[in-house]
């Protein structure tokens, strides 16, 4: 299903891989602020959902609400944030934030707010672990 699937750099610098749902690679943002994943179509070429076929649209917003009901089990929040943006990396790629009131942005955007924090050591891991078996990889 690689069609040629190229990671971009910047997103693969911020982020640490999930794993891969029959669509999309999901990416967990190296940011602690937030439980933030990041969802990429294994798609080469694409930079807007228009540019995916039907089936494929309908496949990546099924994944995104899959990707939204694990950050809830994982990580309760009153609010889902979803995003397509792209004006950075044109990749097609789309951010599921979980977010809360009293968070390091609330009520504001999470993008470009502020400097990634780090994770604690085995922190991230924990949170894969637990995010991978949410989505069932």
């Amino acid at each position: 299903m690689s069609d040629g699937f190229i990671l971009d750099a910047r997103l693969a610098g911020d982020t640490l891989v999930v794993g891969d749902l029959p669509l999309t690679r999901v990416l967990l943002m190296r940011d602690a602020r937030y439980p933030w994943l990041v969802l990429v179509p294994r798609k080469a070429g694409r930079i807007e959902v228009s540019d995916l076929d039907a089936d494929d649209q309908a496949r990546l917003w099924q994944e995104v609400s899959l990707a939204g009901a694990a950050l809830r089990a994982v990580a309760p929040c009153e609010k889902l944030n979803i995003g397509a943006l792209g004006n950075i990396v044109r990749q097609l790629h789309v951010h599921v934030v979980a977010r809360n009131a009293g968070d390091a942005a609330w009520p504001g955007p999470v993008w470009g707010l502020g400097q990634a924090e780090a994770y604690p050591p085995g922190e991230a891991e924990r949170w894969i672990d637990a995010l991978s078996e949410a989505l069932g990889l």
